[in-house]
């Protein structure tokens, strides 16, 4: 059983690398993002612990009003290290709760996660995989996906660390220009990994 990390930045293609990995493995995916929205709603720790940090402001209908949360964060660094140090306390967790779950099914766990370095997921990985895309496909995503403008977009990849973070902090690279490329490269990594 091997894990393997997905990270990038936002819009870069990280869930399309997953999948194809999760098909060509007997693979489950644990979406970072996913484990973290399921979270925030109800009466969660984690949603109390966010409305502690940030006021109820920030709740709508019991649950984590997303979109008023991203213009925080991506407008004032030090309010994402808050957001970041609540997520890594409980996220964390139930990431480690839900690979300890799989570890029995599936040949291959695949960690779908933003701050994979920042959150020191990496370390329980076997392998890590950067995706990587040219900005303009990246604003491009991030607009039709959440529904925001262009200049929003442009803040988010902006607030994010670079292509070169990856490059350096990663065991393998995957440039998501064409889907053909991808499924070659997630191949050829497959093939390291045996």
């Amino acid at each position: 059983m091997k894990i393997i990390g997905i990270t990038g930045n936002s819009g870069s293609g990280k869930s399309t690398v997953s999948k194809i990995l999760q098909d060509k493995c007997n693979g489950i995916i644990i979406d970072a993002d996913e484990v973290a929205k399921n979270m925030a709603c109800s009466d969660s720790k984690y949603l109390q612990e966010i409305a502690n940090v940030f006021g109820t402001d920030v709740i709508n209908n019991n649950k984590l009003d997303r979109k008023k949360m991203a213009d925080i964060i991506f407008n004032d660094k030090k309010q994402k290290e808050k957001m970041n140090r609540i997520t890594f306390e409980y996220v964390v967790d139930e990431i480690k709760n839900k690979i300890d779950l799989a570890k029995e099914q599936y040949d291959c766990i695949i960690l779908d996660v933003p701050l994979l370095f920042e959150s020191k997921l990496n370390e329980l990985c076997d392998y890590t995989v950067g995706v990587i895309a040219k900005e303009e496909d990246k604003i491009c995503r991030i607009c039709k996906r959440d529904n925001i403008n262009r200049e929003k977009a442009i803040q988010r990849i902006n607030s994010q660390p670079s292509d070169e973070f990856y490059i350096n902090n990663c065991d393998y690279i995957i440039d998501n220009s064409n889907l053909e490329e991808i499924i070659e490269k997630v191949n050829e990594m497959l093939k390291r990994l045996q």
